[in-house]
């Protein structure tokens, strides 16, 4: 039960950090393998802002649900 409101408060500073400040994360991928010789790319992609609002509305569910078992 109490972890269950534990986890939805983490969910749900995160899901407000995605929405307010965004996030992105870099990926590697190999472009050329040539013997020895290998070359790669780094791309930088962008979790978009609706991704932080469902997980704001899965924190809140989570921490609502931990206060009904609770109670």
């Amino acid at each position: 039960m109490r972890q269950l409101i534990i986890v939805g408060v983490v969910i749900l500073g995160l899901g407000g950090f995605v929405l307010l400040q965004g996030a992105n994360f870099t990926t590697r991928r190999n472009v050329l393998r040539v013997g020895d010789v290998k070359i790669t790319a780094d791309e930088q992609q962008t979790i978009p802002p609706w991704v932080g609002g469902a997980a704001m509305v899965m924190g809140v569910s989570l921490i609502v649900a931990g206060m009904r078992k609770r109670a």
